[in-house]
């Protein structure tokens, strides 16, 4: 469940324990292709490796339906890594060019 909040790059989600957790909104993108609005954020914590958690899920950008909804096929999960490789692609050569 999805709540407003004033900074658009925070997202506010109460779990399925009732508890409000505080996400950063990483990047929204539309797929023309299956005409869904997806929202990547995290929580930032991490996984056992000591990556950062991301999450997607597919949302309303006209805010009437403040649900999120699941990612369901493998073609939507793949177009996200992609991005998510792409980003991490160039977030590494921006910090190999500042050393």
């Amino acid at each position: 469940m999805k709540e407003e909040n004033d900074n658009q790059n925070v997202l506010t989600l109460v779990n399925d324990k009732g508890e409000q957790i505080t996400c950063e909104v990483l990047f929204t993108f539309d797929n023309d292709k299956n005409k869904q609005s997806y929202i990547v954020y995290t929580d930032n914590t991490t996984d056992e490796t000591g990556s950062t958690k991301v999450y997607a899920s597919i949302y309303d950008p006209s805010g009437k339906d403040k649900t999120l909804k699941p990612i369901e096929t493998e073609e939507e999960w793949a177009l996200i890594e992609n991005i998510l490789s792409s980003i991490q692609e160039k977030v590494d050569a921006e910090s190999e060019k500042d050393q």
